[in-house]
């Protein structure tokens, strides 16, 4: 696994069969691996590209306030309808941000029922929406543990970062920013590799309302 500074890590994932999608209509196909650990498992999605097309905004509330982004329905069907499935699932809820950034990028790190870093939802699928990808303060985008093991987890970028092209982006925050902000000023608490730790305030996910636009 590459060092924490240049990459989010999730747990590699163990695929042991392909469960591909196409509907009609469509030229998007949505391979959704079943894969190890299986955490809170609420099932594996079947892609539907006509709900995958609508616009929709997902708003988590969590202990330090409520955060808003718009999905990227259109560059990212696969990784947005996998969010609303595991949203609509009730998968996050009471789960908490297990990950903070403050030093080369600028991250918070959400995602993992089990608050480890190492959780997942019992399936993976490929990334989307590389091509030129950059990471600008708002951005929402998948962690993996290397190309095409997307999972459950994700972050949030609190401040303009640089990363390489390799982390699906698939939403922008509308609102709450200085939400995140505001956790990220109270910084980290890991003493052997400062900036990068658990987030000093705790960051817990009540739950996330989905809402079409």
């Amino acid at each position: 696994m590459i060092a924490a500074a240049t990459v989010l890590p999730l747990a590699a994932s163990t695929g042991t069969a392909v469960a591909e999608t196409r509907s009609a209509g469509t030229a998007a196909t949505c391979a959704y691996t079943p894969a190890v650990p299986a955490d809170n498992f609420k099932g594996i999605p079947v892609f539907d590209a006509k709900k995958a097309a609508k616009p929709y905004s997902a708003t988590l509330k969590t202990s330090q306030g409520a955060i808003t982004f718009q999905a990227l329905t259109d560059k990212a069907p696969c990784t947005t309808f996998s969010f609303r499935f595991l949203a609509e699932h009730d998968y996050f809820d009471r789960s908490h941000c297990h990950r903070l950034t403050t030093q080369r990028i600028f991250v918070l790190q959400c995602g993992d029922p089990t608050g480890t870093g190492s959780g997942g939802p019992g399936y993976s699928f490929p990334d989307e929406n590389l091509e030129g990808a950059t990471y600008p303060a708002g951005t929402v985008a998948m962690a993996n543990a290397g190309p095409n093991t997307n999972g459950s987890q994700f972050f949030f970028v609190w401040k303009d970062t640089k990363l390489s092209p390799a982390y699906t982006p698939f939403g922008r925050i509308t609102a709450g920013l200085d939400v995140l902000q505001k956790i990220a000023a109270a910084g980290e608490d890991d003493q052997n590799n400062p900036g990068d730790g658990y987030p000093n305030l705790f960051v817990k996910i009540r739950d996330v309302r989905i809402a079409k636009d």
